[in-house]
C-alpha cells in the first residue's frame, strides 16, 4: 500500500501538532517553575531579614547593659568597685609572701 499525497500531508500535520504540543507543554512548565523560583527567592529574602533581626535581638539581649540588671536582681550579685578588682597574670601563684 502506497501512501498518497494527502496522507503524507496529514501525517506531517500530525507530527507538527505533536511536536508543538510538547514544546508548549515544556514552555508552560518552565514558566510555572520560574514563578515558583521567584516565590522561593522572595521567601528566602524575607527569612534572611528575619534571621538578621533575631541575631540582632539576641546580641542586644546578651549584652552587658541588659544582663547586669537581671543578674543583680535575680542572683543578688553586683559589679565590683574599682578597688575590688584583682588582676592576675599567667603563672601568678598568689601573694608576694608565698614566693
Amino acid at each position: 500500500m502506497e501512501l498518497r499525497g494527502r496522507y503524507w500531508v496529514l501525517f506531517w500535520l500530525l507530527v507538527f501538532l505533536v511536536v508543538t504540543t510538547v514544546v508548549v507543554a515544556r514552555q508552560s512548565d518552565a514558566i510555572r517553575t520560574a514563578r515558583r523560583l521567584e516565590t522561593l527567592r522572595n521567601e528566602r529574602v524575607v527569612l534572611e531579614a528575619k534571621h538578621a533581626e533575631l541575631v540582632r535581638q539576641v546580641r542586644k539581649a546578651s549584652g552587658r547593659k541588659v544582663l547586669m540588671p537581671r543578674v543583680e536582681k535575680a542572683l543578688g550579685l553586683r559589679e565590683p568597685a574599682d578597688a575590688e578588682w584583682e588582676n592576675f597574670t599567667p603563672g601568678d601563684t598568689g601573694t608576694e609572701d608565698q614566693r
